[in-house]
């Protein structure tokens, strides 16, 4: 007698859709790289500014983030940073993607909390080849502050 589980499993050689929040005050940006990310197979979220990224970041806990430096109301480095200190959202990868190509500004970006800078613009299958590498990087937690 077969007898069937009413809670459903995933099948192994299924990977789930892994959801993004690209986040880009250029709406030409979204749409594209929204096109382009779902037909890759992953779930898409997006936000235009800093704040309705670090709500929604906050809300969704994607997996992982895209998002440009410059935003308005708050940067992209101020929203990584306070990503980064919350311990709900710490663990998110975070990929800078930026026109800005100069060493100062990657630094920022690095030492603001973005685990990965693609200058803009770039190759979108070298954009899902970092995504794909952050996904499978094993989280860890942060260390903890001394003084």
């Amino acid at each position: 007698m077969v007898t069937m589980s009413s809670h459903p499993h995933p099948i192994p050689d299924v990977p789930p859709r892994p959801s993004l929040l690209i986040v880009d005050d250029y709406p030409d940006a979204l749409d594209v790289w929204g096109v382009y990310l779902r037909a890759e197979g992953f779930t898409v979220l997006t936000a235009s500014d800093g704040q309705s990224a670090f709500a929604e970041a906050v809300r969704e806990k994607p997996d992982v983030i895209i998002m440009d430096l410059e935003l308005p109301g708050r940067s992209g480095y101020e929203v990584a940073r306070d990503l980064k200190a919350r311990p709900d959202t710490c663990a998110i990868p975070l990929i800078a993607a930026t026109g800005y190509s100069h060493v100062k500004q990657l630094d920022l970006a690095r030492a603001s909390g973005f685990d990965a800078v693609m200058v803009k613009p770039c190759d979108p299958q070298s954009l899902v080849a970092e995504i794909r590498r952050l996904l499978r990087k094993p989280a860890t937690a942060p260390a903890a502050a001394t003084e």
